[in-house]
């Protein structure tokens, strides 16, 4: 039986930690290429530090000279990341930082894994295992913990760059604790929050002042009392924030990126890779299975596991545990699962739609929890499969 009563607790960063800033790059050079060519391939990684960034890999377009024109915009695609992130320090300024394309084209010896050929399927670009995972504890169908990390820091971000709080600055990190009772989420037993700030006279006491309104805004009324513990920059002043405080690298926030710790993760990263990469895209499709089977009511939770091989299409596995929550078999979760949802990475593509322009956007904050979007942005957050899941038990 699954504990009832306890705490949890979640982290997130915001888009200006320095791993975030790179995963913001990478993803902007993948969409850049993908609205280019859908069937573009990308595998990009950045490292930021003090004055620097880096942007190593491995790119394909058809088009040979396309893909030597595009060469060509890498650093102006890294310099307006920077800018809308809002770095204009001395040390990490998007007019002046070194800016180092080390860029290639993809290694032919992983193009014909994964191509589709007479005799073969397209296959999966990497071996790997993917998680994905739902609840029904938030709206969202997200845990708590870092459905709320998010929030705080993306509420923040917006005042920030709308000017209603000119000093704060870009770089910060989030942390709750949430206290639950009989398996709910009913409140906030610490918060801790570490924000960049431009002021260098502000005290901790000065930053608290700030940022505990628009943290009170995101949370749910009742969530905050006089038992909840404040750790506001508690090592004091933080003026110096970003890739000039602490290097960034691709990749480094991957819980942030997922659940937060409720559930595993397959240890694949997302940002950078384009969907023939099932790190990214067969973690989407376990969200969204996940997501799908609690939002039919089959579960109250559900944590989806798929594996995959190089160059093969086919999942090797697909397993499904609704902890002690399902209304229905697992193993007949499982067979509904393959006969709903086409699950080769073809199959994940053309059902969530993603060849497309949609990833920059999913670099802060989480890919998780968030609103599906016209465009076809978090697609994977659509509860459209619902019916057809529960049609095949």
């Amino acid at each position: 039986m699954p504990r009832q009563n306890y705490t949890f607790t979640s982290e997130s960063v915001s888009e200006g930690h320095p791993d975030k800033v790179c995963d913001r790059i990478s993803d902007a050079v993948l969409d850049a290429f993908l609205a280019e060519e859908p069937e573009a391939r990308v595998a990009c990684e950045t490292f930021a530090t003090t004055n620097r960034v880096v942007i190593g890999g491995e790119v394909g377009l058809s088009d040979q000279a396309k893909l030597t024109e595009y060469m060509g915009r890498i650093d102006q695609i890294a310099r307006d990341c920077i800018k809308d992130i809002g770095y204009e320090q001395d040390k990490f300024h998007h007019e002046t930082v070194e800016v180092t394309n080390l860029l290639h084209e993809q290694s032919a010896h992983i193009a014909q894994g994964v191509n589709a050929s007479e005799n073969k399927d397209e296959g999966a670009g990497d071996q790997g295992i993917m998680f994905g995972y739902a609840t029904n504890e938030t709206e969202a169908l997200m845990p708590a913990p870092i459905q709320y990390a998010h929030a705080i820091l993306r509420r923040l971000a917006e005042v920030r760059k709308s000017g209603a709080e000119p000093t704060l600055g870009p770089d910060a990190k989030s942390q709750l604790s949430v206290r639950y009772v009989d398996g709910r989420p009913v409140g906030v037993t610490s918060v801790v929050l570490s924000t960049q700030h431009l002021d260098e006279a502000m005290t901790s006491d000065d930053v608290r002042a700030v940022v505990e309104p628009y943290i009170r805004e995101v949370l749910p009324e009742g969530w905050l009392g006089a038992d909840t513990a404040w750790h506001v920059n508690p090592t004091g002043k933080f003026v110096i924030g970003g890739p000039d405080g602490d290097a960034g690298l691709t990749g480094r926030k991957i819980i942030v990126d997922t659940y937060g710790g409720a559930a595993p993760h397959g240890g694949g990263a997302f940002s950078g890779k384009d969907p023939t990469k099932v790190d990214r895209s067969a973690a989407y499709a376990a969200r969204y299975l996940a997501k799908n089977i609690v939002a039919a009511g089959l579960a109250d939770r559900a944590t989806i596991q798929l594996s995959y091989a190089i160059g093969v299409a086919r999942p090797l596995s697909i397993y499904v545990d609704t902890h002690g929550t399902g209304q229905a078999d697992e193993a007949a979760i499982e067979a509904a699962i393959a006969q709903a949802m086409d699950l080769t990475p073809r199959g994940i593509r053309t059902h969530l739609g993603l060849n497309r322009p949609i990833y920059q956007r999913t670099a802060a904050y989480g890919h998780f929890g968030r609103a599906p979007e016209a465009d076809g942005g978090f697609s994977w957050e659509r509860t459209d499969l619902a019916e057809a899941l529960k049609r095949a038990l």
